[in-house]
């Protein structure tokens, strides 16, 4: 006896409020999208429309995703590369969110 299978398709739900993204899940094939895909994806439409200050910055010496807010002691020395896989924040929800954790200094 034969099996038939089917090609899943990839379904997304996006929990939003006025304003505010609540809560995103994305499901299905292998290499479907991740929250920080969806949050990058809707900033990059326009968001809120609010400037994102929070620096994503790389560690070269361990690799860890680290990020900066205004006011901390090595924020403005942070550069942002994106070849590099850094980026721009809005909130530090979506920095979170993403994968990313707050600079100790």
């Amino acid at each position: 006896m034969r099996r038939s299978y089917r090609n899943p398709q990839k379904k997304s739900v996006l929990i939003r409020a006025p304003g505010l993204v609540i809560g995103a899940i994305a499901f299905g094939a292998a290499g479907g999208m991740t929250i920080s895909d969806l949050l990058a994806s809707w900033n990059a439409s326009g968001g809120t429309g609010q400037s994102c200050k929070i620096k994503g910055n790389i560690s070269i010496e361990t690799g860890e995703r680290i990020f900066h807010v205004p006011g901390q002691k090595y924020y403005a020395q942070t550069k942002i590369s994106p070849q590099y896989g850094e980026r721009w924040f809005c909130s530090e929800f979506e920095a979170w969110a993403a994968g990313w954790r707050k600079s100790k200094a």
